[in-house]
């Protein structure tokens, strides 16, 4: 599953380093970081889909923030087992717990 993040981390990483690098046109001399590539790139885009350009990166937002659901869903559903005997831990009484830790005599770090 770790691939899977990484595979889907990758990309948004790299497009959205690039996005705000050059929609704030810190460029460190390279031409693919300038605004102006920026303002060319989603204009063209604009042009392709026919939509306003500025609409653009968020309709990319939405389509990651849609994407990372999906993939924290199948996570979940994978680790369901594990996410209910954490909720079902959660849910008792930490005094309970803490109680049968003394009671098997174990010596805390403290003491």
């Amino acid at each position: 599953m770790r691939y899977v993040f990484a595979v889907w981390a990758a990309p948004l990483v790299l497009f959205w380093g690039w996005y705000f690098l050059s929609i704030n046109d810190l460029n460190f001399g390279y031409p693919i970081l300038s605004r102006g590539l920026n303002l060319a790139i989603f204009d063209l885009y604009g042009e392709i889909l026919g939509v306003d350009p500025l609409k653009i990166p968020w309709m990319i937002a939405k389509a990651c923030i849609f994407d990372t659901f999906i993939l924290l869903g199948i996570w979940a559903f994978r680790r369901r087992k594990l996410i209910a005997e954490n909720f079902r831990g959660w849910q008792s009484n930490p005094r309970t717990e803490m109680r049968r830790a003394s009671a098997t005599g174990r010596v805390h770090p403290a003491e």
